[in-house]
Order: structure tokens, then sequence, then C-alpha cells
């Protein structure tokens, strides 16, 4: 009796494979028409993000940025105004070397660029018609100078250098996450299991999946979408 393969499950996303819509109920935005300043109410540990959350009140709205190092509660964070850990201002106004986090990719996005914890990026250039800031992947990257930014680098820096010493800890982080391990290489499984199973010779198929095989199942080399000699 078959049963379904382990990718052909993931595919289908099933519970067991799929992460709860309840931990991302916190939307990491910078608000539009951002005016005055903002007081840090307090920290909420969302499992959908990789630092701490910051939920700040804004007159009588509230919204959540990612904290940033050193965060209190109660701090009070101004907008467009000092260059100051936690307060928001456009990447023009910021000066050279300055570490910000949160980036728009256009102005009004909310914040797009630089989300995980202990990361940031730095004001390398600054222009009239361009800020360029040096990312976290050691590129330099071009921004309209009224994007706006928080300043700061994001808590949560050390969280990958604590050592994980038994599997069992591992197991419960994943699961948190929905995500599947330990991941068995395909050529390891039983031929049943994988397309790729059993590993005669440990070299995988040269297996062509089908153009309309489910989720999961596209496996191995994709089908070309022509034949033949291109003239």
């Amino acid at each position: 009796m078959g049963k379904t393969i382990i990718q052909q499950a993931r595919g289908k996303g099933s519970s067991t494979y799929r992460v709860s819509r309840a931990v991302f109920r916190y939307q990491l935005k910078i608000p539009k028409n951002l005016e005055g300043e903002g007081k840090v109410i307090r920290f909420i540990d969302s499992g959908a993000h990789t630092c701490p959350v910051a939920k700040i009140l804004w007159g009588n709205e509230v919204f959540y940025i990612p904290a940033f190092k050193n965060m209190i509660e109660g701090q009070k964070i101004s907008f467009g105004n000092e260059v100051k850990d936690g307060n928001i201002l456009k990447l023009k106004d910021l000066p050279v070397k300055t570490k910000v986090y949160l980036v728009e990719s256009k102005p009004g996005d909310g914040g797009k660029y630089i989300r995980s914890g202990g990361t940031y990026a730095t004001v390398s250039r600054n222009s009239e018609n361009e800020v360029v800031l040096l990312m976290p992947s050691k590129e330099d990257k071009k921004f309209n100078p009224n994007v706006r930014a928080v300043v700061g680098i994001i808590a949560g820096a050390g969280r990958k250098e604590k050592p994980i010493l038994k599997a069992g800890k591992m197991f419960h982080i994943k699961k948190t996450k929905s995500k599947l391990w330990p991941r068995t290489s395909a050529i390891k499984v039983n031929a049943i299991d994988h397309p790729f199973g059993s590993g005669r010779g440990k070299n995988p198929k040269s297996k062509i999946a089908k153009r309309n095989a489910p989720p999961g199942a596209k496996v191995g080399l994709l089908r070309p979408k022509r034949t033949g000699k291109r003239k």
C-alpha cells in the first residue's frame, strides 16, 4: 500500500507544515504622516519575528516596530527630529555612518528592509538625489532620500551565539515555526518515499516532473518550456 511522500504532504500545506496564522498578528510597519512623538508601551514576544516587538502608542493609535538595542518601556521616541536611537527620520536627514533599520522601499510603504534580530544598515553616502546604505549583506543599495527608517540596531543580536546542546531543543524550536526537522536527504530514504529514494549508485535520477504535477512533486529537473534548437 502506497503512502503520500513527504514533499507532497508539505506541498499540500497541512497544519503540520504550516505556521499558525496567529503568530503574524503583529505587523511591523511605520504609519504614514507621523508627527510629534510616541511612547513605548510594552514589549511583545512574537513567534513570527526573530526580535522583540515594541508596541508604540502614538496619539490614539498603536503600531508595532522591532525593538532597538537598549530600548526600555515608557521611553519616548520622536518622528522627524533628533538623530537618536528609536527615532524615525527620513534618510536625507541622517548623517553618514548612522545605523538604521526598518527601512522603507519607497516613501510611505511602512518599512521593508532590515527587520531581523541584531541587524542594521549604515548610511554610506548622502546626496540630494539618493542615499546609499551599506546593507547587512555588505552590498551598497540606493534609496530615495524621502524614505523613512528607524535609527539604531535591532535587539536580539546574540540569538545564534548560544549553542544548542541537544537535539530536543532544536526540535521544539522548529516545531514552533512548523518547520520540518530533522530533514532527511532525499537520496537516503526508501524508494517508496521519494523519486530519488534508495540511492543506487548514490546519484539522483535524471527525472523530469510532469508540468501539472501537484505541489511538492516537482522534484529533479524542471520540464523545459520548449524543445528543439532555438532559431
